[in-house]
């Protein structure tokens, strides 16, 4: 089955998981997680990329985080790549250093946010690299110990999780604590690494009491969510990548409308399709793309080939009308 493309746009939450190839360390020592973690912290700045919850393993790391308009992509390659050549020159080794694809999860934020945020902070005393409560909450590989207030970490959002707790720092840390330690015997919690609707539902159990009551919902295994938020999140993705994919109507017909709009216009199509700059031409060729786009599911390549322009002109066209 062919991967299914990613989910993002500006302001997305995702939990971001990565793994080392064939379950290999990405961690060597301190050097190595300072490197990780001032790379995290650094674009994160620079690339707008907001960071709630982080935990670093030995062999994979966990990162909670909203998307800012440069995109998770972006971000990740950065991330990554830098990291991993700069591991395999302090550690004489060469090739991939990550699983080629790491797994990315849209979140409903209003549901799960609070318990990403334990459970990804939790990874660390789950595998025992910490011995006790004290020594977690001093941790310095975990966004945990930043939170409350033991380490400075300037570019981690810790004041956005400390409102989901309190209305003031002292009170929100009291109650994120507790909310944190209450969890610390759960285990492993295989709903929050996943998407899909039996991640959703917690378990195959909710999704059998769901099926014996008739109901139906939505789910994809890239968002972890409720129906209703999987159809909002899958609605909202479409809308932007449809026109990537190949026109839902043939070049005859696409040729077709171009001639309509120009006798409709008391234009030539030789006018419209060509690179003439006069206001009237560019303004009536502006609104003969959108209409190509939105109407007729015409893909930006396919709209540059009729009308004899780039790709990235049709482009440039649709993201300066993308509010109207």
């Amino acid at each position: 089955m062919p991967r299914q493309a990613r989910l993002d746009f500006p302001g997305t939450l995702h939990h971001v998981i990565v793994r080392g190839i064939e379950r290999t360390s990405i961690v060597k020592d301190d050097a190595d997680r300072a490197d990780f973690i001032e790379r995290l912290g650094r674009l994160s700045h620079e690339m707008g990329t907001a960071i709630y919850a982080w935990s670093l393993m030995t062999n994979h790391a966990h990162i909670l985080l909203r998307t800012s308009e440069v995109g998770l992509s972006k971000y990740m390659r950065r991330l990554l790549t830098g990291y991993a050549v700069n591991f395999n020159i302090r550690h004489y080794r060469h090739g991939h250093l990550f699983q080629n694809r790491y797994k990315s999860i849209v979140c409903e934020e209003d549901a799960y946010f609070q318990e990403l945020v334990r459970y990804i902070h939790l990874n660390p005393l789950r595998a025992k690299l910490v011995k006790d409560s004290a020594s977690f909450d001093r941790y310095r590989w975990s966004g945990h110990s930043a939170i409350v207030g033991n380490v400075a970490s300037e570019w981690q959002d810790t004041e956005y999780v400390l409102s989901w707790f309190g209305k003031n720092k002292t009170e929100a840390r009291r109650c994120y604590k507790a909310f944190v330690e209450s969890g610390m015997a759960s285990g492993k919690r295989p709903d929050l690494v996943g998407g899909g609707l039996v991640r959703s539902k917690g378990g195959w159990s909710g999704v059998m009491s769901m099926r014996r009551s008739g109901q139906a919902e939505a789910s994809d295994n890239r968002i972890l969510g409720d129906g209703e938020f999987v159809s909002k999140i899958l609605h909202e993705a479409d809308s932007r990548v449809q026109s990537q994919f190949p026109s839902v109507v043939d070049s005859k017909q696409l040729h077709r409308v171009i001639c309509q709009f120009c006798k409709s216009n008391k234009l030539t199509e030789k006018e419209v399709c060509s690179v003439s700059r006069r206001r009237e031409i560019t303004q009536a060729r502006g609104r003969l793309v959108l209409l190509l786009v939105r109407e007729y599911g015409a893909s930006f390549a396919e709209c540059a080939r009729q009308l004899k322009v780039t790709t990235s002109a049709i482009a440039k066209i649709v993201s300066r009308n993308n509010s109207s």
